[in-house]
């Protein structure tokens, strides 16, 4: 057990200028720490203060385990969590060296320290990456000198993994996520794109997705008073700006973060969250000062505002009940914006020295300020009706698994049992040409629906969406969701015919078909009639004989989870 004297902690605070120095604190200004320098800081830390504690949840891809710091002061029982995460993308620092800094300063009382609250850090989330380490990963960054790489062991982005959890590394996140219980989270990164005169930039978790209370509160209150904030400490920001090329003159939108991206997730359990994005060619000292003060006021903030926070998050679930509608995918009102005073530089171009076309540049000796329309309010593209309960057939492991660690509550059917559900079909989706993060990508899914008893055997799960998880396993089990399972691929198994038939063979037997059943030859003459192609095309009028009676099989397209409203 750790103990330490008055006399200790005394020593301690005056030799903190040698004893507690973090390795950036040591180098030149444009270094970050080694992960092995950053492991041994924090457990110095955990091994010197009582109020510090270092403790290991997960793994990385690599088999490194994933350490969470926590910072508590208060010793009270189920106090909330002010939750950070680091190194998402390891050649994104900042937060790292930040963090590292944030936390001691904390524990030697250099800052307010929280009194309703504590503070808990992923010290860094990608290891693997973090280890990868490097002089040239990210060209369009300035600094620090040497950093990791933004993939991980597998070469997974594991900002885009938050759903689908192909990396340990992410279901490590989800276990620290529903153990820590958060009241608020902040996702350390640093940003790509235009240039301009802002140190910090910022995405707040879309309103929408948060809801009519807690998003109004954390974009109308919390928010803009952390800013507030921010610019006392004289830091230029703005909202995360989402263009890449010329200044946004014409405006620019704010970000919309799906369940795939780390504050679309920790949204789905009404967390509100920021993924705080530092300018990439801003010097590294900027970059970590301002993203170590961002995590101060929120601290500060939430500290002292936690009650009403909670109880804007309790007001929240009271509109997802079922037989309400949900919003499963947005599409941005170009009608509704403000205007933001938009520190920029002139954009131009020049000749480029590689060649010879014109290219673009900011010009720096050219500062401005304009107004610029901030286009930040989205509104539903499709909705669905809540339903009372999810049906999903034990078969469906991965699916069972992933709501077990994200603490999804569910009934085991204990009998074989006849329920009337609705049930989807896949009509139509997209998919990426190209691979994205290990998938192919379906989007614009649409499905048909129609309500039918079919019959469940014993073990097949039934889930409740009474629960705090409810966006959870609507966002994921809702097909025509951006992030949906199905997107995800989860049931492509779903979409391949498996039976067939030979021509000979069923040439008698649709011709038997189309004697004795009369909806079938009306249905086929008219296709005939109103295709002229169908009409001269043997072979695909047996197949549509085929496919519109009792042998062709019933699972193509058929969506494996029902529900009951």
């Amino acid at each position: 057990m750790k103990k330490i004297t008055i006399l200790f902690l005394f020593q301690t605070i005056f030799s903190f200028a040698q004893d507690f120095k973090t390795p950036y604190e040591k180098g030149n200004g444009n270094q970050t720490t080694t992960y092995e320098e950053m492991v041994k800081f924090y457990e110095d830390l955990d091994k010197n203060f009582e109020s510090i504690s270092v403790v290991e949840k997960g793994k990385d891809d690599n088999g490194e385990l994933i350490r969470v710091v926590i910072f508590d002061n208060s010793k009270k029982q189920n106090i909330p969590v002010i939750f950070i995460n680091n190194g998402i993308h390891p050649g994104e620092s900042d937060g790292i060296d930040a963090t590292m800094m944030l936390i001691r300063d904390l524990a030697l009382g250099k800052i307010k320290v929280p009194q309703n609250t504590k503070v808990a850090a992923i010290e860094a989330y990608n290891i693997s990456g973090m280890q990868r380490r490097g002089k040239f990963s990210r060209a369009n960054q300035n600094g620090p000198e040497e950093h990791g790489f933004r993939g991980n062991a597998r070469n997974f982005d594991l900002n885009r993994d938050f759903i689908k959890n192909d990396t340990e590394n992410a279901k490590a996140f989800q276990e620290i996520f529903h153990w820590l219980k958060p009241i608020y989270f902040i996702d350390n990164h640093v940003s790509n794109g235009a240039d301009y005169q802002y140190t910090f930039t910022y995405i707040s978790t879309n309103k929408e997705r948060l809801g009519n209370s807690l998003g109004t509160y954390f974009h109308k209150e919390m928010q803009p008073k952390l800013i507030q904030n921010m610019e006392k400490s004289k830091i230029l920001n703005v909202p995360y700006i989402n263009i890449h090329g010329d200044s946004p003159d014409e405006g620019f939108p704010a970000f919309m973060d799906s369940p795939r991206y780390a504050t679309g997730y920790t949204t789905l359990f009404n967390i509100p969250g920021t993924v705080a994005e530092t300018h990439m060619l801003k010097p590294y000292k900027d970059r970590v000062n301002a993203t170590y003060e961002y995590m101060k006021h929120s601290i500060n903030f939430v500290d002292e505002n936690y009650l009403d926070i909670s109880k804007k998050m309790m007001e929240e679930l009271t509109n997802y009940l079922p037989n309400k509608k949900y919003a499963i995918r947005w599409k941005l009102d170009s009608t509704k914006y403000s205007f933001i005073d938009f520190k920029g530089y002139e954009a131009g171009k020049k000749p480029s020295e590689i060649s010879g076309k014109p290219r673009l540049f900011y010009d720096r000796n050219k500062p401005f300020t304009r107004k610029v329309k901030f286009f930040d309010t989205y509104k539903a593209d499709k909705e669905i009706v809540i339903p009372s309960y999810y049906v999903i057939p034990k078969s469906e492991g991965k699916i069972i698994e992933n709501l077990k660690r994200n603490q999804i509550k569910f009934k085991e059917l204990q009998s074989d049992s006849l329920i009337t559900v609705e049930s989807y079909k896949i009509v139509d989706f997209k998919t990426v040409k190209n691979p994205y993060e290990g998938h192919y990508l379906h989007f614009d899914t649409q499905v048909s629906s129609e309500l039918k008893t079919k019959k469940f055997r014993k073990g097949d799960y039934l889930v409740s969406t009474k629960q705090s998880g409810v966006k959870f396993l609507l966002e994921t089990l809702e097909p025509e969701a951006v992030d949906s399972y199905f997107n995800w691929n989860f049931f492509d198994g779903i979409l391949g015919q498996k039976e067939y038939f030979s021509d000979y063979v069923f040439e008698d037997t649709a011709a038997e078909l189309l004697k004795t059943n009369k909806a079938l030859k009306t249905a086929f003459e008219l296709k005939k009639a109103s295709d002229a192609n169908f009409a001269e095309d043997g072979a695909a009028q047996l197949d549509w004989v085929y496919k519109n009676s009792e042998y062709y099989e019933g699972s193509v397209n058929q969506y494996p989870i029902y529900r009951i409203r």
